[in-house]
């Protein structure tokens, strides 16, 4: 996933290591775009039209994209893999000058979930277009989900687990407090650090500061909105979004992102544990939703 994990146990057993690695070399091989042979990888180069079958896993992951996708109104697109790799951001690697209006046109042309059959009942997905699924929104999250969830199949109760800045805490610390942790600092800014109890919770952050490159003078942050297929121009610096599962806190944090401050009238309405930060300028702003206000007390 080319990151990092940190694992946090109370009394873990000898071989917690391998477990929590068995689960990511799984999940690489199901979902990593960047990988040829993984599942994902084999799709996006396989025949048009052609059914492929799916696993539990791809198919709970695939509903959770979905499902965001249509709540969001497409700012949260999982099959947007053409636009990613045309603005540099996936595996075909950086690139040298920007792409012109016709690309981005014939990219938009080929992204998007409309190109994509997805029969959730015979678990099996198939593309009419050469669309490229890109779970690089959600994987991450998933993957804090499924080490999660192995552990506590195997009685392991209390601990955080951490992939790449996503969290998920399970039970609590020895002293019996929660799992204590600050939301990603914002670089640049003199805003107060968050803390929040992981408490059965997960927390995920999505912000313009972690890849972009720069011409003439302006940023292009990866994040990129599949509605336009152009970066985010929108103030936006930084969400994070609190939710039971790591994969839909990694998809509303994606999707927040690309919706912009009009965002967080919608994460109140579903209510979601937001939070964002914006800047204009010299002026950052900070905001909090009901849900998230609520639960810091």
């Amino acid at each position: 996933m080319g990151t990092t994990w940190r694992l946090v146990v109370v009394d873990p057993p000898e071989d917690i290591r391998e477990t929590v690695q068995a689960v990511l070399t799984r999940m690489i091989a199901e979902f990593s775009h960047w990988d040829q042979g993984s599942r994902i990888g084999r799709f996006n180069r396989g025949m048009l039209g052609h059914w492929h079958p799916l696993s539990p896993e791809a198919v709970r992951v695939l509903d959770a994209a979905f499902e965001v996708h249509a709540a969001s109104d497409g700012a949260f697109d999982p099959a947007a893999g053409v636009l990613a790799d045309l603005w540099g951001f996936g595996p075909t690697g950086p690139r040298d000058d920007l792409p012109g209006a016709y690309a981005i046109g014939e990219a938009r042309a080929m992204s998007g979930t409309r190109h994509l059959e997805f029969d959730r009942s015979s678990r099996r997905v198939r593309r009419r277009e050469a669309v490229q699924i890109d779970l690089s929104g959600i994987a991450k999250g998933y993957a804090v989900d499924a080490v999660a969830e192995r552990l506590v199949s195997l009685g392991i109760e209390d601990f955080l687990i951490e992939i790449g800045g996503e969290l998920r805490g399970e039970g609590i610390k020895p002293d019996g407090q929660p799992w204590w942790v600050e939301l990603e600092a914002v670089p640049r800014t003199t805003l107060a650090p968050l803390r929040v109890a992981l408490h059965g919770l997960s927390v995920a952050t999505s912000g313009d500061y972690r890849r972009f490159f720069e011409r003439g003078g302006r940023r292009y942050a990866h994040s990129i909105d599949p509605r336009t297929g152009w970066p985010i121009a929108n103030q936006v610096v930084s969400v994070s979004v609190l939710h039971r599962e790591a994969m839909f806190a990694d998809a509303w944090a994606t999707a927040l992102t690309v919706l912009g401050p009009a965002g967080m009238g919608l994460a109140e309405q579903l209510g979601l544990a937001a939070h964002m930060v914006t800047r204009e300028e010299e002026t950052v702003t900070e905001r909090i939703s009901s849900a998230l206000r609520a639960m810091l007390g």
